[in-house]
């Protein structure tokens, strides 16, 4: 277990990056850690980021698929939203566990 600071407050977070607590997830924390990925979030971008977060509390488990369905965007888009990495990089910025779908 690793330690961050973003948007100024120190998070615990695992060998990959993904928050360890998503209670300690903010907003601005996403927008900081988006950078890194040349990401600039949109209103669109948080609503993938908040169903994800919703499906993480409820104990679903996540896939490009299941997000893909979820009326918020199809998959193509997805990739837009998330290039190189969907689920990977839209779990971390929404302070979630990585997906067991993810390799």
């Amino acid at each position: 277990m690793a330690e961050k600071v973003l948007a100024g407050k120190t998070v615990k977070v695992n060998a990959e990056g993904y928050f360890e607590d998503l209670n300690e997830w903010t907003k601005e924390m996403a927008i900081e850690m988006a950078k890194e990925y040349n990401i600039e979030l949109s209103p669109k971008h948080f609503e993938v980021l908040e169903y994800l977060r919703e499906k993480q509390k409820a104990g679903e488990s996540l896939t490009i698929r299941k997000v893909g369905n979820s009326g918020i965007t199809d998959i193509k888009g997805l990739y837009t939203l998330f290039p190189g990495g969907p689920l990977k990089i839209s779990s971390k910025l929404a302070g979630i566990p990585k997906p067991v779908s993810c390799v």
